[in-house]
């Protein structure tokens, strides 16, 4: 088992050898050491993918982890950017083999299987973001997103996680994550996980936001209740 939690970021790919697509979202339970039921997300881009850990009947998170991906035949190659538990596999490469179906997907000989949550493509909006500005005093302040210093946001057609972390350093910030709508311009996320603070599960934000240029334009209250305007850039 430990070997599947510490590979399972690294299990999903978009591939001409496969009939079926993994990009979108998918889900898998599993029981803990301490007898607790355990709710696998794992969110996938056709470049980027991200795994959370979190307990099902409260949100209480447990672990993180993610990256970039490629694939060499029915091995998916993975370049881990963070990981809060093991922070020493971050810049190594993990590689596996893995079982997919057109609902199911798991890595081979694993008993643990992830059943599908969506396609990917629900909304203009999945992909994989990087926070890229954001408004102060009136001003848009602009930062570089080719540092090591990163915020990214991973959306499928109706999941989000947002990661914040540090390739150089190999620190992970804090994450969060759950279900969304974006429809007629406003964005809706529903709160399932938050490292940083667990009596925030259940909470629900309402944003607008508008695409311009391809840019994400996000503007509304934090968990926190302060007023943010923020402008995301499609990762490539």
């Amino acid at each position: 088992m430990k070997s599947f939690i510490l590979a399972l970021s690294s299990i999903f790919f978009c591939s001409p050898l496969f009939a079926q697509s993994p990009v979108g979202a998918w889900e898998a339970t599993t029981v803990n050491a301490h007898g607790d039921d355990v709710r696998i997300v794992a969110i996938f881009t056709e470049n980027y993918q991200s795994v959370a850990y979190y307990q099902a009947d409260n949100g209480n998170f447990l672990r993180a982890n993610g990256g970039s991906w490629r694939l060499d035949g029915n091995t998916m190659h993975e370049t881990v950017e963070w990981d809060c538990t093991i922070p020493q596999r971050v810049g190594n490469t993990v590689s596996i083999e893995i079982e997919l179906t057109e609902m199911t997907l798991k890595e081979k000989g694993s008993e643990v299987v992830f059943n599908r949550i969506d396609q990917g493509d629900e909304t203009k909006l999945a992909g994989a973001w990087l926070i890229s500005g954001r408004k102060r005093d009136g001003e848009i302040q602009m930062r570089d997103t080719d540092g090591p210093r990163k915020t990214m946001k991973i959306l499928s057609g109706t999941r989000f996680q947002w990661i914040a972390y540090n390739t150089e350093t190999k620190e992970f910030m804090g994450t969060g994550g759950g279900t969304y709508t974006a429809k007629g311009g406003k964005y809706i996320e529903n709160i399932e996980f938050f490292s940083r603070d667990d009596s925030r599960v259940g909470a629900s934000l309402d944003f607008n936001y508008e695409l311009k240029d391809g840019n994400w334009h996000h503007s509304g209250k934090s968990s926190k209740g302060v007023p943010i305007y923020e402008i995301w850039v499609p990762r490539k």
